[in-house]
């Protein structure tokens, strides 16, 4: 039998996947910030915008968004670089908004 200590303890323990926490979620994103594409490099910027607006209000339900995005250059094999970046050394809980059919077919994220 538990104490009601020990409920609450057991209650307020809680796991979250790699890149979440109590206090932030890790998006992260590649985007064709430079070479031909460049032109579309302008979404993520939007993207970036957006989320520094909602940390502005508050997060989302007190998370803040740490929005990490990466020039692939419109470059398959750059995007499978930058992605295995954002997984590996950055630690983010998704990829959102990747751009590209070539890009996102080589990283696999789609």
């Amino acid at each position: 039998m538990r104490s009601a200590d020990g409920c609450r303890a057991a209650r307020a323990e809680k796991k979250y996947d790699v890149g979440a926490s109590d206090i932030e979620i890790k998006m992260g994103n590649t985007g064709p910030y430079s070479r031909p594409a460049s032109s579309y490099g302008t979404m993520p910027k939007a993207m970036a915008a957006y989320y520094r607006m909602i940390n502005g209000q508050g997060g989302v339900n007190g998370r803040k968004i740490n929005f990490i995005s990466y020039d692939d250059a419109y470059s398959p094999p750059k995007t499978v670089e930058q992605v295995r970046r954002l997984v590996g050394q950055d630690g983010v809980l998704l990829i959102a908004s990747p751009h590209g059919t070539p890009t996102n077919s080589a990283s696999g994220t789609t």
